[in-house]
């Protein structure tokens, strides 16, 4: 049993699971029916639950090109920035069109909001890939300059769009489901058939653990790169519509802000390494779960909006202390002498 327990304890998504049922448990303990599930006369799920999956749709999607990107040894800080981006060339599109509620003109400045942020995920790639810049300093660029261009974008100004098509990404229901929940679950879900059903997974941690030595093995190191960082801006474009259109208005200023700090979280809560290499994007989904549970904790709980951040700073230093090395080398030893000592309290009884 004490070997069961052992493993238990240092497999990478232990901790992050158990602090996501302590804080339901919290809920839970605060509102009683805060898992209760119900339908609503337009036949949608409705409860405390179903907002969390929904409102961390955004963060999930990003977190999962964040994933990519940090097992190639990397980092992309302006996912946020293109959020804003995404979201203002949608809503200037829109607003442009004589019928904002044409779903071809939705279409149309849905696309174009996400091959401008694919042209800006290449952009990073060529600068890390091509120029060899830190990926820190190579994306800290663009989510610097990011804001202004959306700020040119949208003049300034809070572009408010009225389109139901539009709206329908953000708040909008499928089959009951929330659209951003859907579109989340299969993001992810196409990620990990592509990563782990092929060989680009392996070949994405190969890059990750030593570059030189896969660019040797034939590995085109150069590509695997512009790949993960157009895939993340991809994505960072999908999460901003979907924010830009729950808000139905285009703020460049506050979409998408510090998002890239949630999904970096959520990356790390999920036990994947900022050194690169291995990763879990199972581990990526609780680990959004985590920081959409806290924020809802926050609300529920009632604790002062100024001490928010001081509360979810102090769960995840938690969660990130648990998981180090030397904690789970300690319960590794304690497993270790578990199992050594097993025979000889057996030899014992049987005497």
């Amino acid at each position: 049993m004490k070997q069961y327990v052992g493993r238990a304890f240092t497999h990478r998504l232990f901790w992050p699971v158990a602090m996501l049922v302590a804080l339901l448990a919290i809920n839970v303990i605060a509102v009683p029916g805060f898992l209760v599930i119900t339908v609503n006369a337009q036949g949608h799920l409705f409860g405390s639950v179903i907002d969390i999956v929904r409102n961390g749709a955004p963060t999930l999607i990003i977190a999962v090109g964040m994933t990519l990107v940090i097992a190639t040894r990397g980092i992309d800080l302006s996912v946020g920035s293109v959020c804003a981006i995404a979201g203002a060339v949608a809503c200037s599109i829109i607003l442009g069109s004589p019928n904002p509620d044409d779903p071809v003109v939705v279409g149309i400045a849905v696309l174009a909001a996400i091959g401008l942020s694919l042209l800006m995920g290449l952009w990073n790639g060529f600068l890390v890939a091509v120029l060899g810049i830190q990926p820190i300093i190579a994306t800290l660029i663009l989510m610097t300059a990011g804001r202004g261009i959306a700020m040119l974008i949208t003049e300034g100004n809070i572009l408010t769009v009225e389109s139901a098509p539009f709206k329908f990404l953000g708040s909008g229901f499928l089959l009951g489901i929330p659209v951003a929940t859907i579109i989340g679950a299969v993001i992810i879900t196409v990620a990990a058939l592509l990563t782990r059903r092929t060989a680009l997974g392996l070949l994405i941690e190969s890059v990750g653990i030593n570059p030189e030595a896969s660019r040797q093995a034939g590995v085109r190191a150069r590509g695997l790169l512009f790949t993960v960082y157009a895939f993340c801006a991809v994505l960072a474009a999908i999460a901003g519509l979907i924010l830009t259109s729950n808000q139905t208005a285009a703020d460049a200023n506050n979409t998408g802000l510090f998002i890239e700090l949630d999904a970096i979280l959520a990356v790390v809560l999920g036990g994947t390494s900022l050194n690169g290499g291995r990763y879990s994007l199972a581990g990526t989904l609780v680990g959004a779960l985590v920081i959409q549970t806290l924020v809802t904790t926050v609300y529920t709980v009632g604790i002062p909006p100024i001490a928010t951040m001081v509360f979810k700073a102090a769960v995840v230093t938690a969660v990130c202390l648990l998981q180090s090395e030397t904690t789970t080398a300690a319960f590794a030893r304690w497993r270790r002498r578990s199992v050594a000592r097993k025979p000889v309290t057996e030899a014992v009884v049987s005497q």
